[in-house]
């Protein structure tokens, strides 16, 4: 049966080209060099890239960003100080107790590293536009805090360059609470399950979803990046539905001292099997093309495709511009006191390398999906949560800072960052940790940020009891009141997306009234 060419498209997609990066040069300096003078050793005016940090687990939400006026903290400590290790946050201005003193916030404990006591109190963080006080919240200003041991965004947000995005979650329509606990409105697939609502966030479907919004977004803009496109869609996380696009295909990387997947290079290996010339003879085999059958023509391209990337890639690597960017510092692991290094921070040290490197790589967008795991917080929270957020403040702290000098250019204005995650927590505890929830709060960091103010509507918090009912939780969980897609599409628009194209990466945004949320 003949191939189509869609088939043989998708066949190229589903076998994938993907390369790690080295630090090593290659044979192909020569040829960078001629475009890096043609390109000029200055990043296009026009360019611009989207970063997603996608926090795998799901993030409990209602330990990041705080509502602290007394009538939201009162039903928070209500909520989250019981149970074997109670794992609510002390108010703000509250001073750490010493590691093994009794407790005076709950009583009878003894305070360890991994005890909120130990922190002292959450950081204050003032909006500069007052978020409006919702129904069921009895307070004259809504007041707001950060983790203690997000200390590394508070300067970010002081310097307008970071907002919040409050209760933000997949959504096909507006959803209330009674339409939701009457189940008369369409509502996302398998609400609660990982898998399906990672790749609702990324892809707005269930898992199983081959296109990421990501991904489709970089489609729209793939003609302005000419004819090297191959590093418009770059992972340093694996495969990530995220970035999947029709035409786009994308980039992964691995981050650190790496060599690529396929290196075969006489420079390098000058023996193989005992002979010197059998390295470049089996570079050759490898990247042959001949052959009738169009899958194997196809993956032979695939094959070259992915060598000669890694190679330019490694060449643009040793940039001035590119090397002199900074390693990330260590920090200390908050529970065990230990010096560690920051894995979210070297992937983003990778990003920073690649943004550098489109000087010579000469592309104008750009979308990047980076990771960390470890949030599904059933268990020992006040031991994990902790410190997964020093090293995501720490992380987004280190690129906010090494993006305000590439090659001397402030690229801050040029680079938008984002988190996401799989969903938020319930705002009750189980014990010691809590289970799967829906909508969640998230940063939004960059230069055109408009930033230090909380958009959209932060919820009124507490579980219905006597005389209080809760209109934007059922139960303990959160419904959301921003939908990814309002989210997506904000980003999309600062992007160069156009409205027609945003309707499609995003067919439910027509359900919405607001269409921009404005925080970029």
């Amino acid at each position: 049966m003949a191939m189509t060419p869609a088939t043989r498209r998708e066949l190229l997609r589903i076998s994938g080209a993907l390369s790690a990066v080295a630090a090593a040069g290659s044979t192909f300096g020569l040829q960078l060099a001629t475009l890096g003078t043609a390109a000029a050793q200055t990043m296009p005016p026009a360019y611009q890239a989207l970063v997603c940090i996608f926090m795998f687990g799901g993030n409990d939400a209602h330990n990041t960003v705080l509502a602290t006026d007394a009538n939201t903290y009162g039903r928070y400590l209500s909520a989250r100080n019981t149970g074997n290790d109670p794992i609510a946050l002390m108010p703000p201005g509250a001073a750490a107790q010493p590691v093994g003193a009794a407790s005076t916030f709950t009583p009878g404990r003894t305070v360890s590293r991994a005890s909120p006591e130990n922190w002292g109190g959450v950081l204050p963080i003032t909006p500069l536009t007052p978020n409006p006080i919702p129904p069921g919240t009895n307070a004259t200003t809504r007041t707001f805090a950060l983790h203690p041991f997000l200390a590394s965004l508070v300067p970010i947000w002081t310097a307008g360059r970071l907002a919040v995005a409050a209760n933000v979650g997949p959504l096909i329509v507006p959803t209330t609470k009674a339409q939701y606990n009457g189940r008369t409105v369409p509502l996302p697939a398998n609400l609660m399950s990982h898998n399906d609502q990672q790749s609702t966030w990324q892809a707005g479907a269930a898992e199983g979803a081959r296109r990421g919004w990501g991904g489709l977004m970089a489609d729209q803009l793939l003609s302005m990046n000419g004819t090297n496109t191959v590093f418009t869609a770059v992972s340093t996380a694996g495969n990530a539905v995220f970035l999947s696009g029709r035409d786009v295909v994308q980039y992964q990387v691995t981050t650190g001292n790496n060599t690529p997947a396929v290196r075969i290079t006489p420079a390098t290996n000058t023996s193989l099997f005992g002979s010197s010339g059998n390295p470049a003879r089996l570079a050759q085999v490898i990247r042959g093309a001949t052959g009738g059958s169009y899958f194997g023509q196809d993956h032979a391209a695939r094959v070259v495709r992915s060598m000669d990337s890694a190679v330019w890639l490694n060449d643009a690597f040793t940039m001035a511009d590119v090397t002199a960017i900074p390693a990330p510092t260590t920090l200390v692991n908050p529970v065990t006191g230990a010096t560690e290094t920051n894995a979210l921070a070297t992937s983003l040290q990778t990003v920073a390398k690649l943004i550098a490197a489109n000087a010579m790589l000469g592309l104008r967008r750009q979308v990047f999906f980076v990771s960390i795991g470890g949030f599904d917080t059933h268990d020992i929270q006040n031991s994990t949560q902790p410190v997964l957020l020093n090293r995501l403040g720490h992380a987004m702290s280190y690129f906010d800072g090494v993006l305000a000098n590439i090659g001397g250019v402030n690229m801050r204005n040029a680079v938008t960052t984002f988190t996401a995650s799989d969903f938020s927590r319930t705002f009750t505890t189980n014990g010691d940790g809590t289970d799967h929830a829906w909508g969640s709060h998230q940063f939004v960091m960059g230069g055109a940020v408009n930033g230090q103010n909380v958009y959209g509507q932060y919820p009124t918090l507490g579980v219905d009891q006597t005389g209080f009912t809760n209109p934007d939780m059922s139960g303990n969980i959160l419904i959301p009141t921003m939908s990814v897609d309002q989210f997506g599409a904000t980003l999309g628009r600062w992007f160069g997306v156009s409205d027609g194209a945003l309707d499609t990466i995003f067919p439910n945004l027509r359900n919405f009234t607001l269409r921009n949320i404005g925080f970029v």
